[in-house]
């Protein structure tokens, strides 16, 4: 059998923007990987993707754009999972990206991060079932598309794509899911619950991913990960860093205790002037 070439697969999957194809494609993709039917050639070009394979809908808009809904009622209840499938949608498309676009990283590295795509299409599957049980489907409400933008913005070097992505977006829900889960809870969404739990579990795997990559290269580079940390956030990440910060599950996905603290600083500092 003649061997696949990995990265020009991944970019087909990657640009599809049928829901159904791109899942097909995506298992294709899992399936060949578990047989070792890749090669990892380099490309003789990587392009840049300002907007990856999605489809029509959902429009997008700017954050300060989309409406504020309270989750007591039916349609308010259905936009908060429509924005988490909307995450998990674009997480598939920036575990594809992690792996087009950076072709010389280790073997390991293209494994980690087609695992996450497998695991982001698990969840988009599911809350897309959870909201066709609610009446809606997938493309019913506006969305943002603030994850692809730095997903886009951090496409020259995979360091600061570990950094800004896994390690600070996708973390940052780490943070909220607990609140969520809380809210939905509260009106009873016992399914709700369930399915936030699972991507909570999952996703302190795909932090701990963008943090041991991020580690990697800073070893390969003759960084100090703290230090670079900071710097990296200074330049790339837009507003504040502030709290809560859910601790035990940055712990889980690798965040360092000096790491720790410094987020325990940040907040004490939001606390301090919101007071």
């Amino acid at each position: 059998m003649t061997k696949i070439n990995l990265f020009s697969a991944v970019l087909d999957c990657l640009m599809c923007d049928d829901l159904s194809q791109k899942v097909q494609l995506l298992d294709k993709l899992l399936f060949n990987w578990s047989e070792r039917n890749f090669v990892f050639e380099p490309l003789n070009s990587i392009m840049r993707i300002a907007d990856p394979g999605r489809p029509a809908k959902p429009e997008l808009v700017p954050p300060k754009a989309l409406p504020r809904r309270g989750i007591g009622s039916p349609e308010g209840h259905a936009a908060l999972m429509h924005s988490i499938a909307h995450i998990e949608f674009n997480a598939i498309n920036l575990a594809l990206d992690a792996i087009y676009r950076f072709q010389a990283m280790p073997y390991n590295y293209y494994q980690d991060w087609l695992g996450v795509a497998g695991e982001e299409a698990y969840h988009f599957q599911l809350i897309r079932e959870h909201l066709d049980q609610l009446g809606y489907d997938y493309g019913d409400f506006p969305a943002h598309n603030g994850l692809w933008l730095t997903t886009y913005e951090t496409d020259h070097d995979v360091l600061v794509r570990m950094a800004m992505v896994p390690r600070t977006l996708e973390a940052r829900g780490l943070d909220v899911t607990p609140a969520m889960i809380k809210k939905l809870r509260a009106i009873g969404d016992r399914r709700g619950v369930e399915i936030l739990k699972i991507l909570l579990r999952d996703e302190i795997g795909h932090v701990a991913v963008g943090t041991r990559w991020y580690r990697y290269v800073c070893v390969q580079r003759g960084l100090n990960p703290f230090d670079e940390f900071q710097r990296l956030l200074g330049l790339y990440f837009h507003g504040n860093i502030r709290g809560p910060f859910n601790y035990d599950a940055r712990r889980e996905a690798g965040f360092s205790e000096q790491e720790i603290e410094w987020l325990r600083s940040l907040e004490q500092q939001t606390f301090e002037r919101v007071s």
